[in-house]
């Protein structure tokens, strides 16, 4: 890289608009979304979609609430006329959605779009034409009237082509290509000319496409170009405005995002950013950000999997885990501190009456995208106690009190730390029954008991298997623990000291259980912990104390 990049690169200049106002503002609707997924987006393809993907793919952008789809550029080739052109002869476009074609401005590119739309109940086609700078100097060597000679043919061409078949309601899209590195003065004299020639009006609106073709400054200059724009073209009200950021800055989504506060009313993108160099806006991200200010995007990642898997089908590009909303781990915790502060926020959420959301971490509920609470919370080497308690309880139902979430902490840390490897559910639910003595061998493994009362106090008869050998014992307190703790003293030579207890039903109706926790202090000062399950709740107390017993 050079030490001195002011020697080959420039600052991007202002916009001259000191009372701009959308710094101001806030995003309260949600916009006219139009996906390019299979026109800019397949463009951008290594392997560009055949029938089947790009009819799985015009499935899903319906199912999903799409209402406007750029389908293809008929002139590109015969696959992509003959993919629309079918789509409207087998009648697999709905009443509610409009499909749109691009196409250059030049007239049998345009004669060639028209006809690939014949028959069509409703549809868009979408003329474009460079008007920057550097595209008029160096790819066109034009003159700005010759740039505009250019729009101005292509309007008269669409003029006359959608008179031709009336009984289709057409409607127009004009692209002053380049428009992100365009004088302003210019972008908007050459869109009042094909405005002249188009004659929009209120109920039959020309809708004017401004797009980052390059994104070449931060997303608020473009956001002053929107307003620059909003607040100049003529005939406003008979305007859609609508935005087509790219992403080579990295701030699409933001770009987009201003240039709604600045007065756009449509966005162009693609699902999860596909497109050409770094992209497109994101409309899942966009749409999922209106979502978590409240504002109903209109169109629905219920199921996000779906989404993901459908688009990687049919892309063959795969999603980064962290993508925004989308990705396998943008739900997910591994550190202890992190996974303490969600665990808690879950906990309070269950016991709030508010019904808003507000979980530290995590700006969206993930089950409103159909992600589960299972994968919120995975445990590695850097995971803490809230994590692995989240684990057990969602995947066993045991809420652990926390004086033992730490001691079973520094369990599933030495075996994180042997191992590697992040721990699933299977592997920490191994661990908790090896550690609490819930399976296999037992030092002192319980039979059968019987509980009986003299005067005020407990009285605990039970068998108890120590050594291979069936042992009678009985202990007398004021309650079943206590008599519990004085047969194993008076049978084993055992002293513990009930330092806590507690216990929950896992499960509902029929099938629930009880789990009960102890912890203890033996005579000679260790603690130890207890877990006890069973159907019975004072059978599963004295599992748990017996678990004391057999820590020792």
């Amino acid at each position: 890289m050079l030490r001195d990049p002011s020697s080959k690169y420039r600052a991007f200049p202002q916009i001259d608009l000191p009372d701009r106002q959308w710094p101001s503002r806030t995003i309260t609707g949600a916009p006219r979304w139009l996906s390019t997924d299979m026109r800019d987006g397949n463009q951008a393809l290594i392997d560009p979609m055949n029938e089947e993907k790009k009819t799985r793919f015009f499935d899903l952008l319906c199912k999903i609430g799409i209402k406007e789809i750029e389908v293809g550029f008929p002139s590109a080739g015969a696959t992509e006329f003959d993919f629309i052109s079918g789509l409207v002869r087998n009648g697999r476009i709905p009443d509610d959605v409009t499909v749109q074609v691009l196409t250059q401005s030049r007239r049998d590119l345009i004669e060639k779009s028209f006809e690939s739309l014949a028959g069509a109940k409703t549809a868009i086609v979408h003329l474009y034409n460079a008007v920057s700078p550097a595209w008029r100097r160096i790819v066109f060597g034009m003159s700005r009237d010759e740039v505009r000679e250019i729009a101005i043919n292509g309007a008269k061409i669409l003029r006359d082509e959608a008179a031709r078949q009336p009984d289709t309601e057409w409607h127009f899209e004009y692209s002053p290509e380049t428009f992100s590195t365009a004088e302003l003065d210019f972008s908007l004299e050459v869109c009042a000319a094909v405005m002249e020639v188009l004659a929009p009006t209120p109920a039959y609106p020309i809708i004017f496409n401004l797009p980052a073709t390059v994104e070449a400054a931060t997303p608020n200059i473009y956001a002053d170009q929107i307003e620059y724009f909003c607040r100049n073209v003529p005939r406003r009200d008979s305007v859609v405005v609508s935005l087509h950021t790219h992403n080579d800055r990295g701030t699409g989504v933001a770009a987009a995002e201003l240039g709604l506060m600045a007065g756009a009313d449509r966005v162009e993108g693609c699902l999860l950013g596909n497109g050409e160099r770094t992209g497109n806006c994101d409309l899942v991200t966009i749409a999922m950000n209106l979502y978590t200010q409240g504002i109903d995007p209109g169109l629905d990642f219920s199921d996000i999997d779906e989404v993901v898997n459908t688009v990687t089908y049919c892309t063959n590009i795969p999603v980064h885990p962290r993508t925004p909303y989308a990705g396998d781990l943008v739900f997910t915790a591994f550190s202890g501190s992190h996974q303490d502060a969600i665990k808690k926020g879950f906990a309070a959420q269950e016991q709030s009456n508010s019904g808003l959301w507000s979980v530290p971490y995590l700006p969206i509920d993930p089950a409103d995208l159909g992600r589960s609470y299972e994968a919120v919370i995975r445990v590695n080497s850097q995971s803490g106690k809230g994590g692995v308690a989240w684990v057990i309880e969602q995947d066993k139902g045991l809420k652990l009190p926390k004086r033992l979430q730490a001691d079973f902490s520094r369990v599933v840390q030495a075996l994180a730390d042997e191992s590697s490897r992040e721990l699933d559910a299977g592997d920490i639910w191994g661990a908790f029954q090896r550690h609490y003595r819930l399976e296999g061998a037992q030092a002192y493994e319980l039979i059968d008991y019987h509980e009986g009362r003299i005067g005020a106090d407990r009285l605990f008869t039970g068998s108890i298997r120590h050594g291979g050998v069936e042992t009678s014992v009985s202990g007398r307190g004021n309650g079943l623990l206590s008599s519990v703790v004085a047969g194993l003293q008076s049978g084993f030579g055992i002293e513990l000291d009930i330092v806590d207890y507690s216990e929950h039903a896992i499960g509902h109706g029929s099938d629930v259980q009880a789990v009960a926790y102890v912890e203890a202090r033996a005579g000679d000062g260790r603690t130890m912990f207890g877990v006890g399950i069973d159907e019975d709740v004072a059978t599963a107390s004295v599992r748990a104390l017996l678990g004391c017993a057999n820590a020792l």
